[in-house]
C-alpha cells in the first residue's frame, strides 16, 4: 500500500470530515479510497473501457397497467443469458417491485436495464453497475468476477 499526502482548504476538510462521520467511515483514509473507486469505476463506465460487469436494476411497476407484466416477464427470458435472478414484490394491491441480478457484457447489461427502466408504466427505475474483469482459476471450471480494487 502506497501512502499519499493532500492537501485540503479548511471548508473541503470539514466538510469531507462530517461526510466521513454522517456515513460511518473508521477514517479519512477510507473514505477517500472509497471516493476513488467510485470516479475511477464511473470513468470506466462512461469511456465503456469496462468489458464486463455485474449489476442491479429495480424498479416499481403497477402490475394492471395493461401488458407490462407480461412485457417485462418477457424481456427478462429474451436476455435470459444476462439475467442470473430476479426478486417479486407486492407493495400493495396494485404496485410491484422487482430487482433483478445481471451480470455480462456491459454494453449488453447496460443497453437492457435501460430497456427494461424506459418500459412505459416502469417508475422509480434505478440501475447500479459494477464493471469487473473476470478471472478463471488454472483448471477450474468456473469463473471468477473480480470487482475493481
Amino acid at each position: 500500500m502506497r501512502r499519499i499526502t493532500i492537501s485540503l482548504d479548511d471548508s473541503i476538510a470539514e466538510q469531507f470530515d462530517q461526510l466521513i462521520e454522517r456515513r460511518g467511515y473508521e477514517n479519512r483514509s477510507e473514505a477517500f479510497r472509497d471516493l476513488l473507486r467510485h470516479h475511477i469505476e464511473t470513468e470506466r463506465k462512461m469511456t465503456y473501457t469496462a468489458l464486463h460487469c455485474v449489476a442491479t436494476v429495480s424498479y416499481i411497476y403497477n402490475h394492471h397497467e395493461r401488458g407490462l407484466a407480461s412485457r417485462l416477464t418477457a424481456a427478462q427470458h429474451d436476455h435470459h443469458d444476462l439475467c442470473v435472478t430476479s426478486t417479486h414484490v407486492h407493495l400493495d394491491h396494485d404496485n410491484c417491485l422487482e430487482t433483478i441480478i445481471l451480470r455480462g457484457k456491459f454494453k449488453a447489461v447496460s443497453a437492457f436495464a435501460d430497456s427494461l427502466i424506459a418500459q412505459s408504466g416502469v417508475r422509480h427505475g434505478n440501475i447500479h453497475i459494477i464493471p469487473v474483469q473476470i478471472d478463471q482459476p488454472l483448471r477450474s471450471r468456473h469463473v471468477h468476477l473480480l470487482p475493481g480494487t
